[in-house]
């Protein structure tokens, strides 16, 4: 039997997908994962000793056939809807970290955005707190 995709895992698959999306897990977004996963109060009865596992479980989905769909689909699930803009705002984060944001990175935010049917001003806000935070003086 599966293991179920708890709220948890759902939010490290949001981070995961954030930085593989371009085909390159650089090591700054790989850092500030598991700095965001012991920093963040929605991770305190996250057990850290699991983010391999949760990882790996999000990279198998994402290579199966129509493996992003499907990760779309069981984060949403995962999630409580009033959790969807955190997950975004995780996913914006690790995107941010390198302060370089590629065409695949905006996809994978707009498809989120879609998926969780959040609003563009709530989702502008998030990205522009994001760049406010990593622009250089």
């Amino acid at each position: 039997m599966k293991t179920p995709v708890t709220p948890h895992d759902a939010m490290i698959f949001v981070m995961v997908m954030a930085s593989a999306v371009d085909n390159s897990m650089n090591a700054k977004e790989l850092r500030r994962i598991g700095q965001l996963i012991d920093i963040l109060p929605i991770f305190n009865d996250f057990d850290k000793d699991g983010l391999i596992e949760v990882s790996q479980r999000c990279a198998d989905i994402l290579a199966g056939p129509e493996g992003l769909d499907i990760a779309l689909e069981v984060i949403r699930d995962a999630l409580p809807a009033r959790s969807y803009d955190t997950a975004y705002a995780l996913a914006v984060e690790v995107m941010a970290v390198d302060m370089s944001v590629r065409p695949e990175e905006i996809r994978l935010l707009q498809l989120l955005r879609d998926r969780f049917k959040l609003d563009k001003l709530t989702c502008a806000a998030i990205e522009h707190s994001a760049i406010a935070r990593y622009r250089p003086l």
